[in-house]
C-alpha cells in the first residue's frame, strides 16, 4: 500500500458526499465488509460536518494502511477553528455545543477502534481515527522502544510523493531513513525510492557510511538531500547524519537540539569528510524529522501539554500549523517508550 495520505481541503459542504464514497471506495477495496464501510460512512460523515458546522472548513488527511496483519484507514481531521478547552467533556454521550442530541463524536469512538483529539483554545483541533477492518480489534498499547507516526502527502496535484521515508527495527536498536527527491513528481520520486532501496539491504549501520553508499548508487537520478538516525540500545547514543535539508530535532523535556546536516545533494556532491552526530539517547525523547514542506520555525513548547500526546498527534499538529503546500511534505515524530 501506499504510504501517503490523500488530502482534501473541506471548505464547502459539497465536498463530504465525494470524500465520503472516496473513502467508502477505499475501505471495500481492502477488504472491509459492507457493513464496516457504512460505519467508516458514519465517521468520515461527522467528521466533515463537524468541520463545516464548528471551524468553518478545514483538512482531512486519509489513507489505506497494514499494521499488526490490519488493515485499516487512518484518518487526520484538522482544523483552526476556536478549538475546545475541555476535551474529555466533548468525548461524551449527549455533549452538544448547538442544542443536537450530541452523539456525533461519541459515535466515533465507538465506531473506531482508535480515537484521539488534541485542542487548544483559539488554535482548532486535531482528531485522530484508526478505522480497522475488525470493529473488535483492540489497538495494543505501545510497550517500549521507538514508537513512531508518520505523515507524507504529496505535491498538489501530483500523484507520486517525492519525499521518503523507512524505518528498520531490531532486537538491538533502529535506523531511521527521511529523504526528499529533487523537485516533485515521478522523478523526484524515483531518486527517494531508490535511496530507501538501498538503506534497506544496507548491513552497514553507520548513518554516514549508508549515506555514502546511496550517494554512489543514486547518480543516474535527480538525486536527494537525506539524513539517517541510527540507535544501537547498547551504546544508548543517537547518531545522526544527513546531507541537504531534512530537519532533525531531538527532544528532551522541552529542550531541544537540533542537527545541522552537510550541504550537498545525494547523487551529485557531498563533502569528502562525514561524520556522524552523536547525542545520548535516553528514554521519553522525542525525535522529529520533516522535509523542507514544512515550514521550520516551530517549538513544541507552542502547543500546551504536547509532550503527553501520541505521534500521530504530534505530528498533525506541527503539520497543521507549518505546512507550506507548495511541495511534498513527510514528517515523522517518534517518542522513547
Amino acid at each position: 500500500m501506499d504510504n501517503t495520505f490523500s488530502t482534501y481541503k473541506i471548505d464547502d459542504r459539497s465536498l463530504i458526499a465525494f470524500i465520503k464514497r472516496e473513502i467508502h471506495n477505499l475501505a471495500l477495496q481492502i477488504g472491509f465488509t459492507p457493513h464496516r464501510a457504512a460505519e467508516t460512512d458514519i465517521i468520515v460523515a461527522e467528521l466533515t460536518s463537524n468541520l463545516m458546522k464548528f471551524a468553518n472548513g478545514g483538512e482531512l488527511l486519509y489513507r489505506a494502511h497494514l499494521q499488526d496483519d490490519q488493515n485499516q484507514i487512518e484518518i487526520y481531521c484538522l482544523d483552526n477553528g476556536i478549538g475546545f478547552e475541555n476535551v474529555a467533556k466533548i468525548m461524551n454521550d449527549g455533549y452538544s455545543s448547538s442544542n443536537t442530541l450530541g452523539h456525533g463524536l461519541g459515535s466515533i469512538k465507538r465506531l473506531s477502534n482508535d480515537f484521539q483529539i488534541y485542542s487548544m483554545k483559539n488554535w482548532g483541533c486535531v482528531q485522530y481515527v484508526k478505522i480497522c477492518e475488525k470493529p473488535e480489534y483492540i489497538v495494543p498499547p505501545f510497550q517500549s522502544g521507538l514508537n513512531y507516526s508518520t505523515i507524507a502527502v504529496n505535491y498538489p496535484g501530483e500523484k507520486l510523493c517525492g519525499d521518503g521515508y523507512y524505518i528498520k527495527q531490531s532486537r538491538k536498536g533502529f535506523q531511521i531513513f527521511v529523504g526528499d527527491g529533487l523537485g516533485h513528481g515521478e522523478s523526484a520520486n524515483e531518486a527517494v525510492e531508490l535511496a530507501i532501496k538501498i538503506f534497506r539491504q544496507s548491513v552497514e549501520f553507520q548513518p554516514a557510511e549508508i549515506l555514502r553508499e546511496i550517494h554512489t548508487k543514486v547518480k543516474k537520478t535527480r538525486g536527494l538531500v537525506a539524513t539517517i538516525v541510527s540507535v544501537d540500545y547498547t551504546s544508548q547514543v543517537w547518531n545522526i547524519c544527513g546531507i541537504g535539508n531534512i530537519n532533525t530535532r531531538i527532544y528532551t523535556g522541552l529542550e531541544n537540539k537540533t542537527y545541522t546536516p552537510y550541504n550537498g545533494i545525494l547523487g551529485h556532491n557531498i563533502p569528502r569528510t562525514l561524520s556522524s552526530t552523536i547525542v545520548p539517547y535516553k528514554k521519553h525523547q522525542i525525535i522529529i524529522m520533516h522535509s523542507d514542506g514544512l515550514r521550520t520555525r516551530w517549538h513544541l513548547n507552542e502547543f500546551t501539554s504536547i509532550i503527553k500526546q501520541n505521534p500521530g498527534i504530534i505530528a498533525s499538529s506541527i503539520f497543521k500549523q507549518n505546512i507550506r503546500g507548495t511541495d511534498d511534505a513527510t514528517i515523522f515524530v517518534g517518542k522513547i517508550m
